[in-house]
């Protein structure tokens, strides 16, 4: 009994002590203090004695819950990126992400293969002048210089350029200079001149209004699909040979002359002659004797029905016409011929 009025004594001196603020809560211990009479202090039951001790508690642990805040996240400020703006968040971070990683390679790429260090660039330099010098070997794929520009080499020292198994090709429009391993081709639909740049000397060039179509002594064959000129000639020491893979055909204006010690015509098929006034051969014809059958070994040996032969006939205004031989003694009478009567 002593000990439980020493304990509602200490929660009656806490109870006074919140008193002297506004907002603390009220306590109503004066009905759980111990009644007395005139007679003293009467005693209380079990049952009094059992909800006093409740209240004690009760009051006891409200003074520990002073000042409490239950933390739940229901109640909590929500704070931070949720929903659409975290997406949009990720997406930025992932952005960043990506160009940095970008940046990352470019500054790789510089580093190696420009060697752009802490003294400056260590495989080429730039010039005020706009010239762009490459100090040590360059490997490209296309080069496009600007309008006017020229590609040079350091004085005294030559311009290397290759090709890895591929041929190296200037082109500037239409005009093409292709150097392979095994030929040099050019392809222009103007022309073409080798100049010297210093004296300004033309070695070689196909306009034929100054200059005449003169070939290096080096250059032995000229292939052309078509070319106009007004004479082609050749060396006094050498012959002038024109060959055709599939035809050939010369074609002049204002005629065709041709002229020389020994005039050749080879062919597989057959060859035309065409003019509009005449045509005039003036020379020798000359026929090969181990391509014409010899007529004293007899008629057999003359006719083969397993031989192609012919006849070579002419008209009284001596046009050339032949006949075929399908029979042994034939001769030019034939109603196919160009002279309008058999001959």
């Amino acid at each position: 009994m002593a000990s439980e009025q020493v304990y509602s004594s200490h929660v009656l001196e806490t109870s006074r002590d919140n008193q002297s603020s506004k907002d603390a809560p009220k306590f109503g211990l004066e009905s759980h203090l111990p009644r007395e009479s005139s007679n003293g202090p009467v005693k209380k039951s079990m049952r009094e004695k059992a909800i006093e001790r409740r209240a004690v508690s009760k009051e006891h642990n409200s003074n520990f819950k002073a000042g409490y805040v239950p933390i739940e996240e229901e109640r909590l400020h929500k704070t931070g990126l949720r929903g659409r703006k975290g997406n949009i968040a990720v997406c930025v971070i992932v952005l960043l992400f990506l160009l940095a990683l970008i940046n990352l390679i470019i500054t790789l790429v510089i580093w190696t293969v420009i060697r752009i260090g802490p003294n400056g660039c260590d495989s080429m330099e730039f010039h005020e002048s706009g010239l762009l010098r490459f100090k040590q070997k360059a490997d490209m794929g296309v080069v496009h210089p600007l309008h006017k520009s020229t590609v040079g080499g350091r004085k005294d020292q030559d311009l290397v350029i290759t090709g890895n198994n591929n041929p190296v090709v200037f082109q500037q429009g239409n005009t093409k200079l292709s150097v392979e391993k095994d030929k040099t081709s050019i392809t222009s639909d103007l022309g073409v001149s080798f100049t010297d740049p210093r004296t300004q000397t033309t070695f070689f060039s196909t306009d034929f209004d100054n200059h005449e179509f003169h070939l290096p002594k080096q250059v032995k064959v000229l292939n052309v699909k078509k070319a106009s000129t007004e004479r082609i000639t050749s060396n006094a020491s050498s012959d002038l040979m024109i060959r055709g893979d599939g035809k050939a055909i010369i074609r002049g204006n204002e005629g065709v002359f041709i002229m020389g010690k020994t005039v050749e015509f080879r062919m597989g098929g057959d060859i035309e002659l065409k003019a509009d006034n005449s045509i005039i051969l003036n020379g020798s014809v000359m026929f090969s004797l181990l391509r014409i059958p010899n007529n004293s070994q007899g008629p057999a040996l003359y006719f083969n029905e397993g031989l192609e032969r012919y006849k070579l006939c002419m008209c009284a205004d001596g046009t050339l016409f032949r006949v075929q031989v399908k029979y042994p003694n034939m001769g030019c009478q034939t109603t196919d011929n160009p002279c309008g009567a058999a001959h």
